[in-house]
C-alpha cells in the first residue's frame, strides 16, 4: 500500500495525521513519504522506492539505518528483558562512558529525550539559584515544554510571548528571548534582571533554524557574561553532541557551560536523554538535592544497551573525519552548481551537518533564515525526493551525512541537484 493510503487513515485517528508536526510536510507540500525499512543510508518506502537518507531520523542515526552491531546489542538486551523499572548495571556503565568522554561532566542524569533533558535542566537551574527566569535564543529549539516554547516580545528587555497556544502567560512572562549571535542583548538583559535569571540555554551550533554556527566570541561571552551573573550556563546539545566528535561539541570549542543536554545520537536510534554537569550542580537533583524528577523508564536497559555500542563504535571507528570530507564536498558542489545556475543559494556546512539556505547572503540568526525563499526549499525538496534523496522537509533543519555515506552518493547527489532548475 503506498505512503497516501497510509496518510489517509493515520488522518482519520491521528491529529493531522502525523505524531511530529514536521512530518506532515506542510512546509514543503505534497503527501508525507511512509517509511518501511532502512539499511545503512537506503530507506524503502511503502510505496516500493529506494532512497537514500540526509535526514537520518532527524540526527541520531550517525551510524547508518540498522548498524549490524547496534542491532545485535539491542536483540540480546531486550531477550534479558525489555524494562524493569529498577536499576541496572547498563545505567551505571552507560553514565560512566557519557562522563569519560565529556570530561567536563562529572555527573549525569538519565531520561528518555531531549525535551525531558531540557525541563529537568531548567527545574535543576532554577533550585540550584533560587532564580526564576531564563534566558534563551530566537530560533533555537529545546522541545516542547511550556517554557521552551516562546518567541520574542516587543523589546529585548521584555519577557517573550507564547509560539504555541495552550502555554501559559506565567511561562512566557519568566523568559527572555535574545537574536542568536547577539552577545549585547544578553549582556543588556543580565545588567538589567541578572538576579533573577536561573540560566542562559543556547544551542551551541543552532540547528533548528538551518544550520548556524556561533560567531567569534559569542559561546566564550556567554560562559563569561552567566558566571558574571550568578547565572547558570546551559547547552543544549541534543543535535551536536557526539555529531562532530566523540563528545560534546563545548568539550570541543573550549567552553564549558554548568550544564549539558544530550539526546539523538546518544541512544543510536531509541529514545533518550541526559542531563550532566558539575557535582555541585546535579547533587540537588532528588534524591540527593531538593529538585524533583523521576521517570519510569529513566535508564531504560534497550536504549542504553544501544546508545552505548553506537558511543564506543563513533569512540573506536572515529568517522569524524570522513564526514567532514563529505561534508565540505557536499557544500562546495551545492554552492559551484548553484553559482552556474544563478540560484539565490548559500550552503552552510559543519562536519556531516549541512543546510542549503535560498538565499546568497551568510546566515546569522533566526530573520536571516526567515528571509530565505521558503517556496524555493520546497521545490528543491521535491526535486530531490523524485530523484532517489531524503532531506529535511523544512528549510528550517539540518540535512546529516553519516559514517556510511559513501563519496559515490554525494557525487550522486550533486549530479541529480544539477538538474534543479530553482
Amino acid at each position: 500500500m503506498s505512503s497516501s493510503h497510509w496518510f489517509e487513515r493515520a488522518k482519520a485517528v491521528i491529529p493531522g495525521g502525523v505524531n511530529s508536526p514536521v512530518r506532515a510536510f506542510n512546509s514543503v507540500g505534497g503527501t508525507p513519504v511512509y517509511f518501511s525499512s532502512g539499511k545503512g543510508a537506503i530507506v524503502q518506502t511503502e510505496d516500493g522506492t529506494e532512497l537514500i537518507d540526509f535526514c537520518g531520523s532527524w540526527g541520531p542515526l550517525i551510524l547508518g539505518h540498522a548498524r549490524d552491531e547496534v542491532i545485535e546489542t539491542v536483540k540480546k538486551t531486550a531477550e534479558q528483558g525489555m524494562t524493569f523499572g529498577a536499576n541496572t548495571r547498563l545505567e551505571a556503565e552507560f553514565a560512566e562512558l557519557l562522563c569519560h568522554q565529556i570530561p567536563e561532566m562529572d555527573m549525569v542524569r538519565l531520561v528518555n529525550s531531549g525535551t525531558e533533558a531540557v525541563m529537568t535542566a531548567i527545574r535543576l537551574a532554577r533550585g540550584y539559584t533560587h532564580r526564576r527566569k531564563i534566558i534563551k535564543f530566537e530560533g533555537c529549539y529545546h522541545g516542547h515544554t511550556d517554557y521552551m516554547l516562546v518567541a520574542a516580545g516587543s523589546g529585548l528587555l521584555t519577557g517573550g510571548i507564547s509560539s504555541s497556544a495552550g502555554v501559559s502567560e506565567s511561562a512566557t512572562a519568566e523568559v527572555f528571548v535574545a537574536p542568536y549571535n547577539d552577545l549585547e542583548a544578553v549582556q543588556a538583559i543580565l545588567a538589567k534582571h541578572g538576579d533573577d535569571i536561573a540560566a542562559v540555554i543556547v544551542e551551541p551550533i543552532a540547528g533548528n533554524m538551518g544550520l548556524i554556527e556561533p560567531t567569534d566570541g559569542f559561546l566564550q561571552g556567554l560562559r563569561d557574561a552567566a558566571h558574571n551573573a550568578g547565572t547558570l550556563l546551559i547547552f543544549d546539545e541534543v543535535i551536536n553532541g557526539f555529531r562532530l566528535g566523540p563528545t560534546s561539541y563545548g568539550h570541543m570549542c573550549g567552553v564549558h557551560p554548568d550544564l549539558t543536554t544530550l539526546g539523538k545520537i546518544i541512544g543510536g536510534g531509541l529514545p533518550i536523554g541526559a542531563i550532566g554537569g558539575t557535582k555541585a550542580s546535579m547533587d540537588h537533583l532528588a534524591p540527593l538535592g531538593p529538585v524533583y524528577h523521576a521517570g519510569t523508564l529513566s535508564g531504560n536497559p534497550v536504549a542504553f544497551a544501544s546508545g552505548k555500542k553506537t558511543i564506543e563504535l563513533l569512540r573506536d571507528e572515529a568517522p569524524y573525519l570522513k564526514m567532514e570530507i563529505l561534508g565540505r564536498r557536499m557544500a562546495k558542489g551545492i554552492q559551484q552548481i548553484a553559482a552556474k545556475k544563478g540560484l539565490d543559494l548559500h550552503c552552510a556546512q559543519r562536519g556531516g551537518m549541512f543546510t542549503p539556505f535560498f538565499r546568497k547572503q551568510a546566515v546569522t540568526n533566526l530573520e536571516d533564515s526567515k528571509a530565505c525563499d521558503q517556496k524555493a526549499h520546497a521545490r528543491y525538496f521535491h526535486h530531490m525526493l523524485q530523484h532517489g534523496f531524503y532531506t529535511p522537509p523544512s528549510g528550517f533543519e539540518v540535512a546529516f551525512i553519516s559514517g556510511i555515506h559513501t563519496t559515490h552518493q554525494i557525487d550522486a547527489f550533486l549530479e541529480a541537484f544539477h538538474q534543479f532548475e530553482g
